[in-house]
């Protein structure tokens, strides 16, 4: 189907193209969404009159995007997921879970807005592009992570799904051993000193008494 668009679109062309596309993707997307036009006589006429108000339009509809671009460019988002030993995601992170983790991080995006290749099925930081508009497509990281604490550490530039080697296996060990012993207000058993003298009294007495007795 031959359309005519009313705004830049990725690798199809600038407003105003007579482009051919089809007719799927004409109907349930650009015709709906008010990106194109079909390529009748009448609609090319009514373009030509209308261009200029359209062309004012897109640049302001451009404007407000690139303000909301730089504030959104470089933001981390964590989703939660969960993950085998590997690394390999239950599942996969979708354009609907970003969508969704970017408006709960302060901005209204709509999921049609991530431009994702493919679903996200591993841990990770994964970037991301965000149509804003035909000609703003900021990037955003989206830290994949199956906790907050793991989501932190890869931040760091941890690899979370890395092997421990035995060495580092028993130093967590003995750490966690040793913040168990140490929790707060835990002091470890003593034995009264009196109580100490008095037995080591006893063991002295016993001894003497041993070495008396007559062979």
């Amino acid at each position: 189907m031959e359309v005519i668009l009313l705004e830049r679109i990725g690798r199809l062309g600038q407003m105003g193209d007579v482009v051919n596309v089809k007719d799927g993707y004409a109907r349930n997307f650009l015709l709906p969404r008010g990106k194109a036009l079909r390529a009748t006589d009448t609609n090319r006429k009514h373009f030509e009159s209308q261009r200029a108000q359209l062309e004012a339009r897109d640049l302001e509809a451009k404007t407000e995007a690139e303000a909301v671009s730089g504030k959104l460019d470089g933001e981390t988002f964590i989703v939660i997921r969960q993950a085998g030993d590997n690394g390999q995601l239950y599942g996969s992170v979708s354009t609907r879970d970003i969508s969704t983790a970017v408006t709960e991080g302060g901005f209204s995006i709509e999921r049609r807005q991530v431009l994702l290749d493919r679903p996200i099925k591993a841990l990770g930081l994964h970037e991301v592009r965000v149509s804003l508009h035909g000609e703003v497509e900021p990037h955003i990281v989206v830290n994949v992570a199956r906790s907050e604490e793991e989501a932190a550490r890869q931040a760091r530039g941890e690899d979370v799904t890395r092997t421990l080697s035995d060495e580092e296996e028993e130093a967590e060990a003995a750490l966690e051993a040793a913040e168990g012993l140490f929790e707060e207000g835990a002091k470890p058993e003593e034995e009264p000193l009196s109580e100490a003298v008095e037995q080591a009294s006893e063991e002295a007495a016993e001894k003497t008494g041993e070495d008396e007795t007559p062979a």
